[in-house]
């Protein structure tokens, strides 16, 4: 992929809130646990991490409490093999991490989150707390629109990035990943749409395409309206099959230079944890992005890194590029296959 501007200091860095995520242990309810596990997780750090954790060089840019709490996050964040260099440290009195709840369930009971990130200290990030030298250093910056619904502050800081990441040549990576919870389709619409001009490598569901972009077809002719109308250059769409809570089907479809691609789909994923398993496709697309020179890379890629991540607690993907490999190899295999790798 020829657009693509390399040999940066990095190749992808993310902008995003990192939260404080507390979860009951194995399947028991919030409203009834008396302990939680403590971990680290937000989209953005998701992608970048897992991408990280494949081999590329990745940074983020987020803002953090200057208290022990934002210290857990900071140390989770190197974990994934991510740069810190650009974390920002609040130490205003109202300093305060974002927190989310995640209860995981079992069929017929629903896995559910509850959040408490009001007012967190990422909402008060702004132009002057980020460094100018920072937007020539990257061949791809990746983005949510998760940070344009978190207020008035952090929307105008985002998308301000959006605009001079691309300024310097940098390729800009967005991710719908509406959330109904944070804004309404209206206004995650009106705004979406001004950026999308933008934006080179663009992830969106077929439910986000049909009811908040309110686009009409196959899902074919939705992904080429993209690319039509905006000038997006890929557009990749996940598709995912709940047949409970513990068992999923996984694949995706990706448009780029006028033609689709797809694979079969991995079916009847085990389930562990969900949260964070479109990140990983995102962070498994890019990595392929940026390291092959063919799009069917990036697409298997993506969809073994997503079907992985499901397996996994908590909302980063750590896995290797050979664990990857096997998987997708395993994939493709229609004969006998030993249980065990030994």
């Amino acid at each position: 992929m020829d657009f693509i501007n390399r040999g940066k200091e990095f190749d992808l860095i993310g902008f995003g809130e990192v939260m404080l995520r507390l979860s009951p242990d194995s399947k028991e309810k919030i409203s009834t646990s008396e302990s939680f596990v403590k971990n680290a997780g937000g989209s953005e750090l998701n992608v970048v991490s897992g991408a990280a954790m494949l081999g590329v060089r990745s940074a983020i840019i987020t803002k953090l409490p200057e208290n022990k709490l934002g210290h857990f996050v900071r140390n989770k964040i190197r974990y994934g093999n991510v740069s810190d260099d650009y974390i920002v440290y609040d130490h205003s009195p109202s300093k305060r991490l974002g927190i989310y709840f995640y209860e995981s369930g079992v069929y017929p009971r629903k896995s559910s989150v509850v959040y408490d990130r009001a007012n967190a200290s990422i909402t008060t990030l702004c132009d002057e707390e980020i460094p100018d030298d920072i937007f020539d250093k990257t061949s791809i910056f990746h983005i949510s629109s998760i940070s344009l619904a978190l207020g008035e502050t952090l929307r105008t800081t985002a998308i301000d990035c959006i605009k001079r990441f691309k300024e310097a040549g940098a390729v800009i990576s967005f991710d719908v990943n509406y959330r109904a919870t944070l804004w309404d389709e209206d206004t995650a619409r009106e705004t979406i749409q001004k950026i999308l001009p933008f934006v080179d490598i663009l992830f969106v569901s077929e439910e986000s395409s049909r009811r908040m972009f309110r686009k009409k077809g196959t899902l074919e002719e939705i992904q080429k309206s993209y690319v039509d109308e905006y000038g997006c250059k890929i557009v990749a769409t996940t598709k995912r099959e709940v047949i409970s809570p513990t068992k999923h089907n996984f694949s995706s479809q990706i448009y780029y230079d006028g033609k689709f691609y797809t694979e079969p789909a991995y079916e009847n994923i085990e389930i562990v944890d969900r949260v964070g398993s479109g990140d990983a496709y995102v962070a498994g697309a890019l990595y392929g992005i940026i390291t092959h020179s063919d799009i069917t890379s990036a697409l298997e890629i993506g969809n073994a890194m997503s079907a992985i991540k499901n397996t996994l607690n908590g909302d980063m993907c750590s896995c290797s590029i050979g664990e990857l490999e096997e998987v997708i190899k395993s994939h493709k295999n229609s004969g006998e296959q030993s249980e065990m790798n030994r």
